[in-house]
């Protein structure tokens, strides 16, 4: 079973910087993506960023410029570095893994916990 855990949330100014970590383990298990959601008070969660094991990694237009997701393969591990932070990114970020058991094409999803994110001053 693959496993999904999220960390780094917390309280920030206006204009801050906060930068979460998600580290997925289990068993073997082939990574097609990583990628970042959220989901503020009474919203739909979004789609915030996404880095495929192939390709280039996407963003949502409110956070180009602002966040960057990045990856550490051999841990992996995602990251998401994000900077002038604003009151509209307050929300419960989380994790997602998109991943395949070894030579098995059936796509699986795993999440995370979920971490909060509030912009505050």
């Amino acid at each position: 079973q693959v496993q999904v855990v999220e960390s780094g949330g917390g309280l920030v100014q206006p204009g801050g910087s906060l930068r979460l970590s998600c580290a997925a383990t289990g068993s073997s298990f082939s990574i097609y993506a990583m990628g970042w959601y959220r989901q503020a008070p009474g919203k739909q969660r979004e789609l915030v960023a996404t880095m495929p094991s192939r390709g280039p990694s996407t963003y949502t237009d409110s956070v180009k410029g602002r966040f960057t997701i990045s990856g550490d393969n051999a841990k992996n591990t995602v990251y998401l570095q994000m900077n002038s932070l604003k009151p509209e990114d307050t929300a419960v970020y989380y994790c997602n893994l998109e991943w395949s058991k070894p030579g098995g094409a059936l796509k699986f999803s795993s999440w995370g916990q979920g971490t909060q994110v509030t912009v505050s001053s």
